[in-house]
């Protein structure tokens, strides 16, 4: 049966699969919800928006996404506030970075308020799926992929837009030991880093595929050009804390991706009197305050763990370990007050959550 919300097309799922999800034991990205908002780009405009049932897509062995990955995406994650309420951290921002990405990988945007109304009201629609049990969320997952009939390189003329989302345990349980990565490149400038296009995330496979080998679960990027440079953390921003100053790669170049989890860490830094530097940031450097005992803390920051807590630090053969995860003063505030932060359950002052 189908019905018309606002200027959306809603056809209802009439054989949920909820009562199938344990919930007590949900791993990251297995489950997903009964629907999806699917909207189609051709003849230059965007087609009619419609939430249905979530389902296999069909797609013609030429589509172009395919063949010359035109494809991005973005994450964010809903939770229950403490009232029942669903609630999303900074979605706006989500739909103002896909639109960055679409316009570097040469494609369709997707207007922001269409993408925060289909959100919105998917989330509305699938809200008993939002899980409600510590460390757990609903993760969201829109994305855009080409799908041109055609074998041939050129931007394509049509696009699938499409949200779907999926009940979340914790992506980490532990603190993660990295190693420096000096060879292979997630990013050069001039490149696509800073888009979340997904063959971002293919080529860093195989060098995070070598490291797990050798007993490291991701990478600390480099500069392409000189690799001296810290860049990100596996799929994450990185940061760290030496004598009392939070220090991030600053965001100037384009090497690295506007993280939202970092940029709202950042503010909340200032906002707590915390000394915040965004700029470069050297292995020597790192290298050299854990050897002096000033390196006090250093995690990645992302959207689906929030915080990642580095144990220890691989470097040209060599092991650094990190101070005890349990003493760490800056991660362990942060990530409790994001936590509930992204709950309602202190001071939204910032005005950054969307209540459904």
């Amino acid at each position: 049966m189908s019905t018309q919300i606002s200027n959306i097309k809603i056809t209802k799922n009439t054989n949920s699969k909820l009562q199938t999800v344990d919930f007590d034991n949900l791993p990251f990205g297995k489950h997903f919800s009964d629907h999806m908002f699917e909207m189609n780009y051709k003849d230059g405009k965007w087609g009619e928006p419609t939430i249905v049932p979530f389902a296999n897509l069909s797609l013609h062995p030429a589509t172009s996404a395919l063949h010359y990955g035109q494809s991005i995406f973005e994450g964010l994650k809903a939770q229950k506030g403490k009232n029942g309420e669903i609630l999303v951290f900074r979605p706006d921002m989500n739909a103002k970075r896909f639109n960055e990405s679409a316009k570097r990988m040469s494609m369709a945007e997707v207007p922001e308020g269409l993408f925060l109304e289909g959100l919105k009201t998917l989330l509305d629609i699938d809200r008993d799926w939002v899980p409600s049990k510590e460390g757990q969320s609903l993760y969201i997952r829109p994305f855009l992929f080409a799908t041109d009939e055609y074998v041939g390189i050129r931007p394509s003329e049509t696009y699938k837009f499409l949200i779907i989302t999926s009940p979340v345990g914790a992506y980490y349980s532990d603190s993660v030991p990295v190693k420096i990565e000096t060879y292979y490149t997630r990013a050069a400038e001039g490149g696509v880093g800073r888009a979340k296009a997904a063959g971002n995330y293919a080529a860093s496979l195989y060098p995070a595929k070598l490291a797990a080998k050798e007993g490291y679960r991701q990478l600390i990027w480099t500069d392409a050009k000189t690799h001296t440079l810290i860049e990100e953390a596996g799929t994450m921003n990185v940061m760290f804390v030496i004598n009392d100053v939070l220090i991030t790669p600053s965001e100037e170049k384009d090497t690295i991706l506007k993280g939202i989890t970092k940029r709202s860490i950042v503010d909340i830094a200032k906002d707590w009197g915390v000394k915040v530097e965004e700029r470069e940031v050297t292995i020597k450097e790192i290298i050299a305050a854990i050897e002096k005992g000033t390196l006090q803390d250093a995690f990645g920051a992302g959207t689906a763990a929030t915080i990642a807590p580095i144990s220890s630090i691989g470097y040209n053969g060599k092991n650094y370990e990190l101070p005890a995860v349990e003493t760490r003063t800056f991660s362990n505030k942060i990530k409790s007050y994001l936590t509930d932060y992204k709950k309602g359950k202190v001071e939204d002052k910032f005005n950054w959550l969307m209540s459904v």
